[in-house]
């Protein structure tokens, strides 16, 4: 497996002035979809079809959500997301977007960590990062991307605009 520390990329990317909205935490979630299962035991919540997720600046589109609670307080401990395309989209404090897209995400609120699987991409302001697996710590702004097998690599494109910034 390689493994690549972007922070050349995050510095470019993920600038100090490009925080995700520090106040998208603080948020409560909404979500919309075709069907909704609980299951009280296990304490999550499975969404299924075209699901639309929003907390704050923070939008999730996918076609199978499942939510899992802390049984002890009842917060949030995670959001997976499935689908032939699942998309992530966040506003930063400075008003840019920050987009991603993979075939599996999973947010966790405890972690603050935002990990997509299988085909990931993030991008902002037109540089784009692709590979296996992308790990981005939200409040550090810490991203990590990864190639899980022989012959798959890292892609990374820097648009000239945000390379002299």
């Amino acid at each position: 497996m390689k493994l690549s520390h972007l922070s050349l990329i995050t510095c470019l990317l993920l600038s100090s002035q490009a925080l995700a909205l520090s106040s998208d935490q603080d948020q409560p979630v909404y979500i919309d979809s075709d069907s909704q299962q609980l299951d009280m035991k296990s304490n999550k919540v499975t969404f299924q079809g075209d699901v639309k997720l929003k907390q704050g600046s923070i939008n999730i589109n996918a076609a199978k959500v499942v939510v899992t609670r802390n049984p002890k307080n009842g917060s949030i401990q995670s959001i997976d997301a499935f689908g032939n395309l699942v998309t992530f989209s966040q506003l930063t404090d400075d008003g840019k977007t920050l987009y991603g897209e993979a075939k599996e995400m999973q947010y966790s609120l405890a972690k603050d960590q935002l990990t997509m699987k299988k085909s990931a991409m993030l991008s902002q302001d037109d540089s784009t990062i692709r590979g296996s697996q992308i790990r981005y710590k939200i409040s550090q702004q810490k991203l990590i991307a990864d190639s899980q097998s022989k012959g798959d690599r890292v892609t990374t494109v820097l648009q000239p605009q945000a390379a002299q910034e």
